[in-house]
């Protein structure tokens, strides 16, 4: 959904909304019965809306697992919204382990997600680039939103590509993580039913078949590599030969 629309969704909502307390207020002093009829409906109502938007999320989640190789599950990342992509890592981090908030939008400082665990404080822009790498001045402005926030906490930058030599240069002294396609992969991983069953790691190399990314599988008779693209491409190595 475009940000023009989303606008207009919010204005239309606030207007209803608007109107709804304009009738509490005017059956607060004219009907106590109706005043109470529809602040219960209301009630009832908003537990239902937020019941059915929690299960849609946890829903989007779960089917990001259901893709066949990782190009798949890129790919499907990739297409989300930035403001879908923003709330999908929210989702995610919460399945790791952490207490999440989303601040993701036009005044949101360069923060788009707050992740919280043991304590400390991650701050997380979101990036979805599909051609274009992360690039220093991106990581730069990034740490320049950071710079009243890190005390013992940490800033991390997601993109869904890769980013340039430069900006992972620039962030190797500064309390930043730098979080790429292949690394935000094995964090999705971490959350599936099968993450104890595939280990994503550039060392691997690619598939000498079609050119897919080898990951480490754990099979019948141990550990193995296997092409990212199964079952498109069915390569396989033993994991002693690598």
């Amino acid at each position: 959904m475009s940000k023009k629309r989303n606008k207009i969704l919010e204005d239309i909502i606030n207007f209803i909304g608007l109107i709804l307390a304009f009738m509490l207020f005017v059956f607060w002093i004219s009907d106590k019965t109706k005043f109470y009829l529809l602040f219960g409906a209301l009630v009832i109502a908003t537990f239902v809306m937020t019941f059915i938007f929690i299960k849609q999320k946890r829903g989007r989640f779960n089917s990001i697992h259901q893709w066949n190789s990782n190009r798949d599950l890129l790919l499907r990342v990739r297409s989300m919204h930035p403001n879908e992509f923003e709330e999908y890592i929210a989702d995610l981090y919460r399945r790791l382990g952490y207490k999440t908030e989303k601040v993701g939008g036009s005044h949101d400082g360069g923060i788009d997600v707050i992740a919280k665990k043991d304590g400390m404080k991650h701050y997380i822009q979101c990036k979805k680039h599909i051609t274009s790498r992360a690039g220093v001045s991106d990581v730069r402005e990034f740490a320049g939103a950071l710079i009243d926030k890190l005390a013992n906490d940490e800033g991390i930058f997601i993109t869904t590509n890769i980013f340039t030599p430069e900006a992972k240069q620039y962030a190797k002294d500064k309390p930043i993580k730098l979080i790429d396609s292949n690394a935000l992969l094995r964090l999705i991983k971490q959350t599936g039913k099968n993450k104890d069953e595939i280990t994503i790691n550039e060392d691997f190399g690619k598939c000498p078949k079609c050119g897919g990314e080898l990951a480490e599988k754990n099979g019948r008779y141990g550990k193995f590599l296997g092409c990212s693209n199964y079952p498109k491409c069915g390569y396989a190595k033993n994991i002693n030969n690598k």
